[in-house]
C-alpha cells in the first residue's frame, strides 16, 4: 500500500470519526460521494493515463493545462466553471496567460471523491 493510499484511508477514517450528531446530515450525502478502495485504484488508473498526477500529502489530483493563449485558457476556465456551479463543486485553480493548473479534491469527504472524478473526466473532455 503506497503513502497517498494510506493518507486517504486515515484521512477518510477521521473524517468519518470527527462527524457529530448535528453534522450527520451532510455527513450522509458526503458519503454518497466516497469511493470505494477498488473504485478509487480503477478510476486513478484511469485518470493517470490522461495526465492526471495524485497530490504529494494531501488526497488529491492534480493537472496542468497548457493552451495557444490567454484567451483560450479563459474560456476553457469559464466552460468549467459553469459545471462546476451544477455540480456544486469547484476546483482549485490558477491561471497564468496561457496555462491552467487545477487541483481536485472534496473537502467535506476529507479527500478524494466521486465528484472529483466526475470533475475531472469533464476537464478532459472540455480540454480535447
Amino acid at each position: 500500500m503506497n503513502s497517498v493510499s494510506s493518507s486517504w484511508r486515515l484521512s477518510r477514517l477521521a473524517s468519518m470519526l470527527l462527524t457529530t450528531t448535528s453534522s450527520h446530515s451532510s455527513s450522509m450525502a458526503s458519503e454518497s460521494h466516497w469511493l470505494s478502495a477498488a473504485e478509487r485504484d480503477q478510476q486513478l488508473l484511469e485518470l493517470r493515463a490522461s495526465g492526471w498526477v495524485e497530490v504529494d500529502n494531501r488526497d488529491a489530483i492534480y493537472k496542468e493545462l497548457q493552451f495557444k493563449s490567454f484567451n483560450q485558457a479563459f474560456g476553457f476556465m469559464t466552460r468549467v466553471a459553469l459545471q462546476a456551479e451544477k455540480m456544486n463543486h469547484h476546483p482549485e485553480w490558477c491561471n497564468v496567460y496561457n496555462k491552467v493548473q487545477i487541483t481536485l479534491t472534496t473537502h467535506d469527504c476529507g479527500g478524494l471523491s466521486k465528484r472529483d472524478i466526475k470533475m475531472a473526466k469533464f476537464i478532459d473532455k472540455t480540454f480535447s
